[in-house]
């Protein structure tokens, strides 16, 4: 099926303000695109690119005194069927891992290890070593946490989340990957577009989504504890260590976001 993703942000900015964006589609989406997401800007600025070193691409910009707006819209072709998991699922022992999967065991910003790894051992100590330890942090964070946006916060952690069992997607999977990373299971969180297809009509706006992946079985299997439940259209965006790693937008000086919008529809 073809799905339509996009988004409209505004700024404002007192000065001429430096930023540094995270808001293209993940390069594994290459084959998929029909219509490229370019960077619109309004007023016209400068854009240059690279690539982090995690492989995302990112932009920067000046954003100039006064509105800076930000959109795109790209068409890409995505299966219409549900997600389904890969046949394999085991553990690997820590000494047999790859090398590039050994950062995303470690603590990072938004996921201390060392203040969980106790009570993840004793919550799943008894499951067996791989994706039955993935799905079971799954299930406990999914029943653990309410979602509520006005428990949002830029500085909220794992450890945060896990003791005040408020918040969304993003304190989800991050609390998703403190878990797992205790457990010696690599994870790394991801951000991007989840579709609405083949669910019910929902009333409230679309978003970007926080969900993560784990090293199981030789590859790196997606999870998401908020949803908890395979979906159809699930587009990447970016991935990192934590939200840190994978902020849409930083900024370098003094910039209010003032319209957000993003849109994940199926043609």
């Amino acid at each position: 099926m073809k799905l339509r993703v996009g988004y409209e942000l505004s700024y404002e900015c007192s000065q001429p303000t430096p930023m540094m964006l995270m808001l293209n589609t993940h390069f594994s989406h290459a084959k998929d695109v029909v219509v490229p997401d370019l960077i619109v800007t309004d007023p016209p600025v400068p854009v240059s690119q690279y690539r982090d070193l995690f492989g995302n691409l990112c932009s920067r910009i000046v954003a100039p005194i006064g509105r800076v707006g930000l959109r795109t819209t790209a068409l890409l072709n995505v299966s219409g069927a549900m997600e389904t998991r890969s046949s394999d699922g085991w553990g690997h022992p820590v000494e047999y891992l790859p090398d590039d999967t050994l950062v995303f065991l470690l603590g990072s910003r938004y996921c201390e290890t060392d203040l969980l790894v106790d009570i993840a051992w004793q919550l799943f100590g008894q499951c067996a070593p791989g994706r039955e330890t993935v799905l079971a942090i799954c299930d406990f964070v999914h029943r653990h946490i309410e979602f509520d946006y006005e428990h949002a916060r830029p500085t909220k952690t794992a450890w945060d989340v896990f003791r005040e069992r408020k918040g969304v997607c993003r304190d989800f999977a991050q609390l998703g990957v403190t878990l797992c990373r205790a457990m010696n299971i690599p994870a790394r969180y991801c951000t991007g577009y989840i579709s609405d297809v083949g669910l019910p009509p929902v009333a409230a706006l679309m978003d970007f989504a926080g969900w993560f992946e784990a090293y199981v079985g030789g590859t790196w299997q997606t999870f998401d504890p908020r949803n908890n439940a395979p979906r159809i259209g699930r587009v990447l965006m970016a991935y990192g260590r934590d939200a840190a790693d994978v902020a849409i937008s930083n900024a370098f000086g003094p910039a209010i976001l003032t319209h957000f919008e993003v849109h994940c529809d199926q043609q």
